[in-house]
């Protein structure tokens, strides 16, 4: 490693930790902690084996703790740690670095490092959370440091490096540096995350089947009676607490540890390998089939590739054709804002395959008998537009424009027809389970779908809002989705689950009661901004 690589990582490391999105990536690494080490009497559990789990000891807390952290962290950091390059490029940092003579392999090589230290320091804050864990649990307060800290280098660290080369992969590729490319990434971590557990993998695949190994031979050798012996590694949902036994930890070998090993040099070899076509915010360096310099007029010279990144004026005529389309009629003004913010909010969705993708999940719901409509196609049909959903509450930061619409006379309408155009898209793209519904007369049904297209759009403008950029929803969104489409009853907001022809999901209620203040941190962090500017 040059200096110059060790100074752009500490660099941009400094900028990253002085955000206050920082401070809540940590909380959140704290609240994993506590989900990973529930109490004895909770309904969860993270690691366990058929009806059993370990004793609260270092061995068993360091490991679960771990692999909850190699897990959970791959996935969300992946998202905390994008948008890295594109930061550069709209603050002229990159233009800067263009005239420099940094080599590109090592300007890459500092980005590596920058996030797998803003995600080492996450799991940094997690290790100390499960010493915290196991003594506050009380089932057995003698620590083993080494028994306690060791898998987080062993799970965890592998895996984050992952995920801060992938992040860092998926920016250098045009076609992957939006929300293509964090669909992709969730994609990748469930096949890792599930395909990674088995036995006889390459590299032995997440680390996890020697872990499972270990707990099922210490629970022979205590001739503990077990009725199922499958290893579940995630949140899992329990209908009674689990028993537990005593298990004294797993002892990795050398090619256990060499294995671990190779999944670091692996995401260094990702994290480099766009230094073969990364032009490195050089706009002499990127030719146009004509031989002339592909740049943009309104990026001000930077490269093309960077342009979709950057922030356009008010004054565009692109961003504001579509906004002209309604003309300024007195009377009716919350119905003309709702259209605009419409047509805003599908502006660019003109791909003929997304409205006919959109199409089908209508018609397949409308012709699918009731448990497949809900248990199938809703979630389906609500997992389609999550790229146009995490434009809510971003788009006037993202695109430049939050200065004049923070001028705006009643910028309560305006949240409030942004919101209704997300639930409209929500109603329209779920119509197809809604009529099947309403065929069989299922009104609790009905009432949890209504709750549902309430609480999605609530959701992404609450994160857009809070957060400035669409990476929040799709970061939080998918991992909520996916537990429903899993089968996990706790977190269904949409009424897919259904135990003996019943929502087994969140009532209703709830899930309004939820989305009702989502929509009141919108108004109160608006309210808050326009004072901080006054």
């Amino acid at each position: 490693m040059t200096r110059v690589t060790y100074g752009l990582a500490v660099a941009d490391f400094k900028d990253r930790v002085r955000r206050p999105a920082y401070l809540v990536t940590l909380a959140a690494a704290v609240a994993l902690g506590y989900v990973a080490v529930p109490d004895s009497g909770a309904r969860w559990v993270i690691m366990q084996l058929g009806d059993y789990r370990g004793v609260y000891n270092s061995a068993y807390v360091g490991t679960a703790t771990a692999l909850a952290c190699g897990l959970w962290i791959s996935l969300g950091g992946f998202y905390v740690v994008r948008d890295s390059v594109g930061r550069d490029s709209r603050s002229g940092v990159g233009q800067l670095l263009a005239a420099t003579p940094v080599r590109t392999w090592a300007y890459l090589a500092g980005k590596f490092l920058s996030n797998l230290m803003v995600l080492a320091s996450m799991v940094g804050v997690l290790a100390l959370t499960a010493l915290v864990m196991q003594l506050v649990r009380g089932e057995d307060t003698s620590v083993d440091p080494v028994a306690l800290w060791q898998p987080f280098l062993l799970l965890a660290v592998p895996l984050v490096a992952l995920a801060a080369a992938f992040a860092l992969f998926f920016e250098a590729l045009p076609l992957l540096r939006g929300g293509l490319g964090n669909i992709l990434w969730f994609c990748i971590w469930v096949v890792l995350a599930v395909g990674g557990q088995g036995p006889g993998l390459p590299l032995g695949g997440i680390g996890v089947n020697g872990v499972a190994v270990s707990m099922y031979e210490d629970m022979l050798a205590q001739q503990v009676e077990m009725n199922d012996g499958s290893f579940s590694l995630g949140l899992t949902y329990l209908d009674e607490p689990l028993r537990v036994f005593d298990w004294h930890g797993f002892a990795p070998g050398p090619g256990y540890v060499l294995a671990r090993s190779a999944f670091v040099g692996i995401a260094v070899v990702v994290a480099l390998l766009p230094a073969l076509w990364f032009h490195r915010f050089d706009p002499a360096r990127v030719r146009h089939s004509a031989g002339r310099t592909q740049e943009d007029p309104v990026a001000g010279g930077v490269p093309a590739e960077f342009v979709d990144e950057l922030p356009r004026p008010a004054g565009d005529r692109r961003a504001s054709a579509a906004v002209l389309k309604t003309p300024p009629r007195p009377g009716r003004v919350l119905p003309r804002l709702w259209g605009g913010e419409l047509r805003i909010l599908l502006q660019g969705v003109s791909t003929w395959w997304w409205w006919w993708g959109a199409g089908v999940w209508v018609l397949l719901g409308v012709c699918s008998p009731l448990p497949g409509a809900t248990r199938l196609m809703l979630p389906v049909s609500w997992l389609w537009p999550i790229l146009i959903w995490s434009r809510l509450g971003t788009q006037g930061y993202e695109h430049g424009v939050a200065g004049i619409l923070g001028a705006y006379p009643s910028t309560y309408r305006r949240v409030v027809a942004e919101w209704a155009a997300g639930a409209t898209l929500t109603a329209v793209v779920g119509l197809g389970p809604l009529v099947r519904l309403v065929v069989v007369g299922d009104v609790t049904g009905v009432a949890c779908w209504a709750a549902g297209v309430v609480f999605v759009p609530s959701l992404a403008l609450a994160l857009g809002t809070l957060s400035r950029t669409h990476r929040l929803f799709q970061a939080v969104y998918l991992p909520l989705w996916y537990t429903v489409a899993n089968g996990l009853p706790v977190f269904d907001f949409m009424g897919a689950i259904r135990i003996e022809g019943q929502p087994a999901g969140l009532p209703p209620t709830v899930v309004l009661a939820v989305a009702v203040v989502l929509v009141a941190v919108v108004f109160l962090v608006g309210a808050m901004r326009r004072l901080s500017r006054d």
